[in-house]
């Protein structure tokens, strides 16, 4: 039986290269933030988000600890293979690496998390795909960077969904603006705002960008409060975390 630290997903992956992604569930952090938080930019005591962290990389048997990313919602991509362990967070709202034993790893509550691997198992890569980032580029930012996207294979984690996220004239526009065809995942609702289906507008972007293979995109954040954290949900709260690593 599955941990239930750890989302089950089916996601065929080459041989070498492991995914994963957390719940809320399993940790040791006090409310707000219970329990599996790993987010220590969220007010939680760091002791329980340092006990959280060594809790997954235990459980994952992780080949090293995880670059944990400074996210901004921007769409910078960090080469982990040229960054040095040990020194302060990149940064950064993606990462890639070549290399055997460096974990990517994007921490979410509502936003979209995206990993992305090569059919040959040598490129793997995290993006965290938020509205902002998502119109922002850092998909095509991420893709750019790992190289050759028809070989790529994604998969996309716990997000809200459309029926849960409220959005403005300004969220629509930003993708509306470059790509007509993106107001098919916009819904007007009796408020005057829009619905906004985050997981389409990122399946949109990455088949135009060649990714044909896209597993995922099946859970909602802000739905399933026993499961998972929603910042939207909860006005806070902790994070979750997707990974993938080459072993």
């Amino acid at each position: 039986m599955t941990d239930p630290s750890l989302l089950e997903f089916a996601w065929p992956l080459p041989r070498g290269v492991r995914a994963a992604c957390t719940t809320r569930l399993g940790g040791v952090s006090a409310a707000p933030w219970d329990s599996l938080n790993l987010g220590a930019h969220v007010g939680d005591a760091p002791q329980a988000v340092a006990d959280n962290r060594a809790r997954v990389r235990s459980l994952l048997q992780l080949p090293s600890e995880p670059c944990w990313l400074n996210q901004v919602h921007g769409v910078d991509v960090v080469d982990l293979d040229a960054t040095l362990p040990g020194g302060r967070p990149p940064t950064a709202d993606a990462a890639i690496s070549l290399t055997t034993g460096r974990p990517c790893v994007i921490m979410v509550a509502d936003c979209l998390p995206v990993l992305f691997a090569s059919r040959d198992g040598a490129r793997i890569g995290a993006a965290h795909a938020g509205w902002r980032g998502l119109a922002a580029g850092v998909l095509e930012k991420t893709v750019a960077a790992l190289g050759a996207p028809g070989e790529l294979t994604a998969w996309l984690g716990p997000a809200i969904s459309q029926e849960h996220f409220e959005v403005g004239d300004e969220v629509r526009a930003a993708f509306v603006g470059e790509d007509a065809g993106a107001a098919a995942h916009f819904t007007p609702n009796a408020r005057g705002r829009w619905q906004a289906d985050l997981v389409a507008l990122a399946r949109r972007r990455l088949a135009a960008l060649g990714v044909a293979e896209i597993h995922g995109g099946s859970w909602c954040t802000f739905a399933d409060p026993g499961r998972f954290f929603s910042f939207r949900r909860d006005a806070g709260g902790g994070r979750m975390a997707a990974l993938i690593w080459k072993q």
